[in-house]
């Protein structure tokens, strides 16, 4: 999948399409808490396949049960299709 800049009224819209994300200098950001360390590391594996999956990889760190998760595309100077994907296919993942 080809990355396409986003334009200034998509990136707007979202927060409002993307349930959880925000938007926070520039990037999709999103922070999880989970109930143990286990489970955070079991849910950064599966976003991990679904990254590798799409050739679009998260800035993210993980301390203890939290996942701190910005999409942004470097490639293209901003948010891409890319983040917008990886955004909804990694909410898919969540109950």
């Amino acid at each position: 999948m080809a990355a396409e800049p986003l334009t200034a009224d998509a990136i707007a819209a979202l927060p409002q399409a993307l349930p959880g994300w925000e938007l926070k200098e520039g990037k999709l950001h999103r922070e999880l808490r989970f109930s143990s360390f286990v489970t955070a590391f079991g849910f950064m594996a599966q976003v991990a396949l679904l990254a590798e999956s799409l050739g679009h990889h998260p800035e993210w760190s993980n301390v203890y049960n939290r996942v701190v998760i910005d999409l942004t595309t470097h490639d293209c100077g901003g948010l891409s299709s890319l983040d917008r994907e990886l955004a909804e296919r990694i909410n898919a993942l969540l109950p």
